[in-house]
């Protein structure tokens, strides 16, 4: 992965839209079907630092380097990653009191994580396809950010405590931002 000869590596920030797989290939009977970060990263060399799932969207880090993409994927090095979520309902105190304390989960409780109610954060793009819109449920938004990386987490976590994901953005990981990238963007940083 290093590429040799050179103090200065490559770091990638990109918008994954939604139904994209954070892999530059697919290997699977779907594979015809489903789009990858070719399509969107012409960048030699560089490999996803950790993964967000293909119905999730939002930033997503590339980089050449070893050393930083284990730094940003490792759960050992705890690096804060934050996301907006589209909740089905009105969250009150005690549901995000229980976000904060960790929920049970069944693979064990998670960390605690910081959430709030947010209104819809500014400047965000229409999905492709829409989420499902049922006029008589309200929806919400919380960030939330967390330190852990279970599978689904804040998915199975909002679910937990009664309010199912419709959306999911990541928007933050450690101090790199998703900014106002819109999906299938990047940016290209130069890091030493």
């Amino acid at each position: 992965m290093r590429r040799f000869g050179t103090g200065a590596h490559v770091l990638i920030l990109f918008n994954k839209p939604f139904n994209v797989l954070s892999q530059f290939t697919d290997r699977s009977l779907e594979a015809s079907r489903r789009e990858t970060l070719s399509r969107y990263v012409p960048i030699p060399h560089v490999y996803p630092a950790g993964r967000l799932d293909r119905d999730s969207e939002g930033l997503l880090l590339l980089t050449d380097d070893g050393k930083l993409q284990a730094q940003i994927a490792d759960p050992k090095h705890k690096m804060a990653k934050t996301y907006w979520v589209q909740v089905e309902g009105a969250p009150q105190e005690d549901a995000l009191q229980s976000l904060r304390r960790g929920v049970r989960l069944k693979d064990g409780v998670t960390q605690p994580a910081k959430a709030r109610l947010i209104e819809e954060p500014m400047g965000l793009w229409l999905r492709n396809p829409p989420i499902r819109v049922r006029k008589s449920v309200l929806d919400n938004w919380i960030e939330m950010v967390i330190r852990e990386g279970k599978n689904r987490q804040i998915r199975r976590m909002t679910a937990a405590v009664g309010h199912p994901c419709l959306r999911l953005i990541r928007a933050q990981i450690g101090d790199w931002r998703l900014g106002d990238l819109m999906p299938g963007e990047y940016k290209k940083l130069t890091v030493l």
